[in-house]
Order: C-alpha cells, then structure tokens, then sequence
C-alpha cells in the first residue's frame, strides 16, 4: 500500500505533457478569438438593453467627469498653496535678513555705553 501511495505521489508530480503543451499554446494563440467573442455578447446586450447601458455611461460618465474637474482644481490649489508658500518664505528671509543687520548695530552701541 505504501508503495501505491508513492507511485500515485510520484504519478501526480510529473511534468506537462506534450499534449499539455499543445493545448496551452492553443489557448494562447485563441485568445483573439476569445476576445471577439466576449466583445459580441457585449454589443449584444448593449443592443438589447440600450437605456440599461445608457443609464450606465451617464452615471459613470458623470462620475467620471466629476472627480476630473476635482482632481484638476485640486491640483490648481496646490499650485496656488506653493507660490504663496514662497512668496511668505521670502519674505520671511528678507524679514531675517534686516533683523540680524538691525541686531548688529545695536548690539554695537550697547557695548560702547556700558
């Protein structure tokens, strides 16, 4: 028993035949045909029930063209949010700038009067 165990193991295990291989290529080779097929049903249906498929294209349509005009003014924002952002880091350098030339003289002064 043991050894029926094994050769049914041993049985399993075995590589592709050529025949596994043949009907993998053709099933490769098939898949424009596939595709034609699969795309007839859908015309099919699509023929059958236009207002189904109609409803579909408006609502998605719309959806899509809802989160287009939300990305686009998204991505508006943020460019307004970056020339502002450095438009402020300028001035904020500028500000620097003539606050540590202003400390300088002072700081000059004070240790003259002490």
């Amino acid at each position: 028993m043991i050894k029926m165990a094994n050769q049914e193991k041993i049985e399993v295990i075995q590589p592709p035949t050529a025949v596994d291989k043949q009907l993998e290529s053709y099933s490769y080779s098939n898949w424009a045909g596939k595709i034609q097929e699969r795309y007839q049903k859908i015309k099919e249906n699509a023929e059958t029930y236009p207002y189904v498929w109609g409803s579909y294209i408006v609502v998605y349509g719309g959806f899509g063209l809802w989160f287009a005009y939300r990305w686009r003014r998204l991505r508006k924002t943020e460019d307004r949010v970056r020339v502002l952002q450095e438009r402020l880091r300028k001035l904020v350098q500028a500000e620097e700038s003539t606050r540590s030339s202003a400390t300088k003289t002072p700081s000059s002064c004070d240790k003259s009067t002490k």
